[in-house]
């Protein structure tokens, strides 16, 4: 077959691909976003970010739940760039999904359109750059989904929506770090903490006295866990990562590496300025950042230093985190109560327990699971799995049980049944807070604790109201237990949010695929190489920008190499 017809037949694959991708019933949301390298200085020092749009954080994707989204990404950076979406489900679409085992990187001087949908989903997410180190060094921003009209909230409506993007920042260059742990070495301690894209008292949230807020809170950083608070204020806890939650009220809320929150605080102080203050978790030295509360109107400034909060206390952040309850007569994104699906009375067809630990790898540092330190292939897994390609994995190169013997190189995937209910146990015995999160998914966190897990672990489970999020803490010696119907077919990645684990070997995928999904693909290769042989030509539909810009609609990434 001639090259023009090979083109023809990839583009009406892609072009197919995305209108599985979305659904036509629902409404679009079109944005275009360029990402650009630019001056910031977000802790007193000029460094090279990653803007979207000349932003630092990027712009936030405000929708509503199956709302689809079209995002035409251009990179104009001199090295490839992928973003990934925190939370969002995509269901049964993890060609959109935007890790190495998913999507061949956006090259330089190209453009990829993700085609995603909010289906089903309410809440708080993010998105954020997966190469590499890339996300030291910007290029994140939120997610927020609202509900349908008509769709109760267990609420009033807020007088207003603040986004809170708090995490660690480093002043080297993300270049720098990644040649840094390329060596073989852990990151350094990072040099402070940012708010929005802010160093301290950079940062203002405008209130009126009387009224109420939602502040949506999200850790986008790369290495500790935070702590939030406000001074001389309450926060009402309504919403993690999807779910509504029973409405406890905490004066300081732990925010562990990729989580999300959504408070509701009252402006019902005296009309003055306050302290907003982030500060790191379980670290020996502690970083503090303060962004400003400002009362509409007030001339009062902020003065003294911040409140202090809670440091090294482990048990004090597992009490909060036990506290944290899922609202079982609120609704969901749909009208049915959250607590319609008794997900304790569902028995697991399996366990999967996943270890992580710090290794040593022909002399550098790495991370692993199970002893397996993950290394991503030339070619991203769900190409490979689609299309039979040898050689890019296999299963059963990771154990679905710690190994405690020597860790070792491998693109690790864990093979899975379409529907299955599983239980999967993050067991940790590292000094430090561990923090995974599973694309495609939401999870009930059914337990908790110290020690070592057992069958026995059970008998403590939560099986009627724990919260559902797609990202969960692990402490210190500790384990951390959840359940997940796996309903969302696609391959799909486990990671640790902690960036330089992640980088260096701390994540895996999950694979699952329906039989009637292959045909229907198949079908479709079928129908692109007859069109081929006719000789028709398809063209992509994506436009150029510039003429450097080739259109580069790839939820099939690959074709040519990536």
């Amino acid at each position: 077959m001639s090259m023009r017809g090979y083109t023809a037949a990839c583009s009406l694959i892609v072009a197919l691909a995305l209108l599985l991708a979305v659904n036509a019933d629902n409404p679009y949301r079109y944005y275009t976003w360029k990402i650009t390298y630019g001056d910031i200085y977000p802790i007193g020092v000029k460094q090279q970010g990653i803007l979207i749009n000349g932003q630092f954080p990027g712009p936030t994707i405000d929708c509503i739940t199956n709302d689809n989204l079209i995002i035409s990404v251009y990179n104009y950076l001199n090295e490839p760039f992928l973003l990934s979406w925190n939370g969002l489900q995509q269901r049964r679409n993890s060609w959109q999904d935007g890790v190495s085992g998913t999507n061949c990187p956006i090259l330089p001087r190209r453009n990829f359109t993700y085609a995603l949908q909010a289906k089903d989903q309410i809440g708080t997410y993010f998105y954020f750059p997966s190469l590499g180190i890339h996300k030291a060094a910007g290029g994140y921003g939120s997610i927020k989904i609202y509900s349908r009209p008509r769709i109760p909230v267990p609420f009033p409506p807020p007088a207003g929506d603040h986004v809170v993007l708090a995490g660690d920042w480093y002043k080297r260059s993300q270049r720098q770090l990644r040649y840094f742990v390329n060596g073989g070495h852990t990151l350094p301690f990072p040099d402070g903490i940012i708010i929005n894209g802010r160093g301290w008292n950079g940062y203002t949230f405008t209130v009126e006295q009387g009224k109420t807020y939602r502040f949506r809170i999200s850790n986008v950083g790369t290495a500790t866990s935070l702590n939030f608070r406000i001074q001389g204020h309450l926060m009402k806890l309504v919403e993690v990562e999807g779910s509504h939650t029973v409405q406890n009220t905490y004066s300081s809320l732990d925010v562990h590496l990729g989580q999300s929150y959504s408070v509701l605080v009252t402006a019902n102080q005296l009309p003055k300025d306050y302290y907003v203050v982030v500060s790191t978790r379980f670290t020996s030295k502690v970083l503090t950042n303060a962004a400003i509360l400002h009362y509409r109107n007030s001339v009062t400034k902020v003065y003294g230093r911040p409140p202090g909060g809670p440091t090294t206390e482990i048990e004090w952040s597992l009490n909060q985190a036990r506290s944290i309850r899922r609202n079982l007569t609120a609704s969901g994104p749909r009208p049915n109560p959250q607590g319609s699906y008794h997900y304790g009375q569902v028995k697991p067809v399996r366990t999967i327990m996943l270890a992580n630990s710090a290794v040593y790898i022909n002399g550098k540092q790495r991370y692993a699971v199970n002893g397996v330190s993950y290394t991503p292939p030339d070619t991203p897994l769900k190409l490979a799995d689609y299309f039979n390609i040898g050689g890019v994995y296999s299963i059963g190169s990771i154990s679905e049980r710690p190994n405690w013997g020597n860790a070792y190189l491998a693109t690790s995937v864990i093979q899975a049944n379409f529907r299955d209910y599983v239980e999967i146990v993050f067991q940790n015995w590292e000094k430090t807070v561990q923090s995974w999160h599973m694309d495609g998914y939401s999870f009930f966190v059914v337990g908790m604790d110290g020690g070592q897990w057992t069958e026995a672990s059970r008998s403590r489970y939560n099986l009627r109201d724990t919260i559902a999020r797609c990202t969960t803490q692990v402490y210190p010696r500790s384990w951390t237990a959840v359940y997940v119907a796996l309903d969302n077919v696609g391959m799909w990645n486990i990671r640790s949010e902690d960036l330089a684990r992640q980088y260096l070997g701390q994540q895996l995928y999950l694979k699952k695929l329906k039989m009637a999904m292959k045909i229907v693909f198949f079908l479709v290769i079928v129908a692109a190489f007859v069109s081929a042989i006719s000789g028709r030509t398809i063209e992509s539909g994506a436009d150029m920008e510039t003429a450097f810009f080739r259109p580069h609609f790839r939820p099939y990434p690959g074709f040519f190499g990536g």
